[in-house]
């Protein structure tokens, strides 16, 4: 029994060799096919850029600082516990990039081309002015064209132009455009510090950074509405009453003029009596106006001390290089595999053999 396992285990290199030698004609046969196959697909495969941009948000601080800062240091992320009761903090950022509102939104950026040929929206630049594979486009474009043929009639809600598409309810175009864009811009965050980084891919450099700056700043500008939405909404509250406290007492001011004026050098206790109470309601009016401007320039500092700040420690830059396809590599790992498959299929003899061998 132990001598069967061992048996088993052994496989004879140099008959498996002597059957790859028998057989070097099927590898001239099939490397050079391979070869040409790989490169024939591969390389009218556009080439694409990358680029990424770091920011570090500023951490909430509060009494929760400092467990936040211990925490993070074992990888662990508190964000949401701290003074500031954020609902979204940086560990969340990767889920904003999934949300068809912030991805539609992105359409209405100005896009150039490295070569300055073409400045437009970035709807219409990934929807009008991309790259494709000659060679699979034929292909491509007889399956969707079958796809729309048979596809279950639903209502023409139509294409939308940049910053007119519906998120609620988008065209078939449209979505496949937003899922595009969602695979070309991610977005990851360090646990332990926090910092996000964004990676954006194009097949134009120049597009290729100025959408990673721009995406960059549209989250910045979202963390900004989010963290003082609350605040900004208490500036207009107090700035709507401010403005009515005012009108109230430039009301209260002109009545109390007016009955001063038509009232000269009266003796009469009931017109002094009324005097004193326009007068009272004049102060009265003076005073809950200067309150409520109080309350307004409060709210004022409040939104400004909401406001995040954000560091940036790599901005966007032009690639100079494409990130891909790795054209070599590619043609390079499809002979391996083609070699490696032509080998198993030329020792099949001596595996088969040798497994009965041992079975026996």
């Amino acid at each position: 029994m132990e001598e069967k396992g061992n048996n088993a285990k052994i496989i004879d290199l140099h008959k498996v060799w002597r059957a790859m030698r028998r057989e070097k004609k099927l590898y001239y046969k099939v490397l050079p096919i391979v070869f040409v196959l790989s490169c024939v697909w591969i390389f009218p495969q556009p080439r694409y850029y990358e680029t990424s941009v770091s920011l570090a948000p500023e951490s909430g601080g509060g009494e929760n600082g400092g467990l936040a800062s211990i925490a993070s240091s074992f990888g662990l992320s508190i964000g949401g516990m701290d003074g500031g009761g954020d609902a979204i903090y940086p560990i969340l950022y990767p889920e904003l990039f999934e949300s068809p509102e912030f991805l539609v939104s992105l359409f209405d950026i100005q896009v150039t081309t490295d070569d300055g040929e073409l400045t437009t929206d970035y709807y219409t630049y990934l929807r009008e002015h991309q790259k494709k594979n000659w060679l699979t486009k034929p292909f491509t474009d007889a399956v969707r064209w079958m796809k729309k043929l048979f596809a279950e009639k639903r209502p023409d809600v139509g294409g939308g132009a940049a910053g007119k598409i519906n998120p609620f309810r988008m065209s078939e175009d449209d979505d496949a455009l937003m899922n595009l864009v969602k695979e070309s811009i991610k977005c990851a965050v360090d646990k332990k510090t926090d910092v996000t980084t964004i990676s954006v891919q194009d097949q134009d450099p120049l597009v290729c950074a100025i959408i990673a700056d721009s995406v960059k700043q549209r989250l910045q500008d979202f963390i900004i509405q989010y963290r003082t939405s609350k605040a900004r909404l208490d500036v207009e509250y107090y700035q709507k009453l401010s403005t009515q406290a005012l009108a109230d007492y430039e009301d209260a001011v002109k009545k109390y003029s007016d009955y001063c004026d038509s009232h000269k050098n009266v003796i009469l206790q009931v017109n002094i009596s009324e005097r004193d109470e326009l007068e009272n309601k004049m102060s009265s009016k003076f005073n809950t106006y200067n309150a409520m401007n109080l309350q307004m320039e409060a709210a004022k500092a409040k939104v400004q001390e909401r406001t995040p700040s954000f560091t940036t420690l790599k901005s966007a830059s032009v690639p100079i290089k494409p990130a891909g396809p790795k054209r070599m590599l590619f043609v390079l790992g499809m002979l391996i595999l083609a070699a490696f498959i032509t080998s198993l299929y030329a020792a099949r003899d001596e595996f088969f053999v040798q497994s009965n061998q041992t079975s026996h």
